[in-house]
């Protein structure tokens, strides 16, 4: 809102207008005048105003006179929900977990992209092994974000049942079901506003995925039972540690849902990937999470000596920041004080062990990639081999999650001899 006359000799409101709007091309101006003069008024609504106003003002009845122009009263708002937002930007801070990493494979492929795509409503695939820090990295595209002040809502699609998920999603209204009482929201009603987070995407169902991809296409949804439509005013984040590509050939995922979850990816690497210099990621997180350990107990402090922080480092953590964060912890219930190599568990002890394995370098070269292949699956079977086939020790063994090592003996077609 500016007065036409303004103090600063030969300058007046309406001078300002094209100017403010090569800065914020959408913001509604208001001019304020106490000359009842058409020409000036007309003056006023070519240089860009949207309002004018005659003195003397009642506050009062601004809202009130913008909102008999809809598109005016929209922009206002619009713009002063952008002001707010940006305004407090920094109080939503403390809500927001640091990322921590600074090599090239974090900043370059998740930080970046995560500033960039966080200013937009675009919808966001988010992959990589499990225990990345997928869902840190939606919390993130979130809370920076003009969202950042409606809600957060996450689901595992692969941990509630098939036969709830629909319901947990959309709600439903008494009656639906058996026991189904009372109207219960769903998740993109309790979402409204702000950002809906599906975590392990690849485990949805078929009949499930045709109706997510009717509120990214329309942005509408019906609650079990209903037939009253509903508008979803949600940003859509996703996550999956599975290949989708793969489970389209295998028509286990709509290659349509995939594309309009797919407008932004993210993959975040494993910490193997996570090299840094002078110092990898692996170590920053490792005096985080040791930092955070000790701080929880009143008595307990513990560090680690140079050769077991060697070990830690070295250690391709196969289970990534989550399988790191839970060692940590572990060691500072387990111990006290200073942590040798003897106190690691015995998977890190003798990670360094297992590079002995390596086939050396012919003069006429390898395969690389068939080399490696070779090389795992020749430790999958020992490892098989060493506990009778039982694959959670197998896993242990490995320093693998289970999820992982039966992924890998089915893609590998392994199977016991007596099969």
């Amino acid at each position: 809102m500016l007065d036409h006359n303004l103090e600063e000799p030969g300058v007046t409101g309406i001078d300002l207008i094209p100017r403010i709007h090569e800065i914020i091309p959408d913001l509604p101006v208001i001019i304020m005048t106490g000359e009842n003069n058409d020409e000036l008024v007309q003056e006023a609504l070519n240089a860009g105003a949207s309002w004018y106003f005659d003195k003397p003002l009642n506050p009062k009845f601004v809202p009130r006179m913008l909102k008999k122009d809809t598109k005016i009263w929209r922009s206002y708002q619009r713009e002063k929900s952008r002001s707010e937002a940006l305004a407090d930007t920094r109080q939503a801070d403390h809500k927001l977990e640091q990322m921590i990493g600074k090599s090239n494979a974090i900043v370059g492929q998740v930080l970046n992209p995560v500033d960039k795509v966080a200013q937009t409503d675009s919808t966001v695939l988010i992959t990589g092994e499990s225990g990345t820090g997928k869902e840190l990295v939606a919390r993130a595209i979130h809370f920076k974000s003009l969202r950042f002040k409606r809600p957060l809502v996450t689901v595992n699609c692969g941990a509630i049942p098939e036969e709830l998920l629909e319901s947990e999603l959309f709600g439903h209204v008494k009656g639906a079901f058996t026991n189904a009482v009372a109207r219960r929201k769903g998740r993109f009603e309790a979402a409204e506003g702000g950002t809906i987070f599906l975590d392990e995407i690849g485990d949805m169902s078929a009949t499930l995925q045709v109706k997510l991809l009717r509120v990214l296409q329309e942005r509408q949804f019906e609650p079990v039972g209903s037939s009253e439509t509903q508008d979803a005013d949600v940003r859509v984040i996703a996550a999956t540690h599975q290949d989708l590509e793969k489970l389209i050939e295998e028509k286990r995922f709509r290659e349509d849902l995939y594309y309009r979850l797919n407008v932004f990816p993210i993959r975040v690497p494993p910490l193997r990937e996570r090299v840094g210099e002078p110092v990898p990621d692996v170590a920053l997180l490792i005096y985080h999470f040791l930092a955070l350990t000790n701080a929880k107990s009143a008595t307990t402090d513990i560090s680690f000596t140079d050769q077991a922080l060697e070990r830690l480092i070295g250690y391709g953590w196969p289970g990534n920041i989550r399988e790191l964060e839970n060692c940590i912890e572990r060691m500072g219930v387990l111990h006290e004080g200073e942590i040798d190599v003897t106190d690691l568990p015995e998977e890190i002890r003798g990670a360094n062990a297992a590079i002995g394995v390596a086939p050396r370098m012919p003069p006429e070269g390898l395969r690389f990639n068939e080399v490696v292949e070779q090389v795992e699956t020749d430790l999958i079977l020992q490892a098989l081999e060493h506990t009778n086939w039982n694959k959670n020790q197998a896993a242990s063994k490995l320093g693998l999650n289970r999820t992982t090592l039966l992924e890998k003996i089915k893609k590998k077609g392994l199977r016991p001899p007596e099969e």
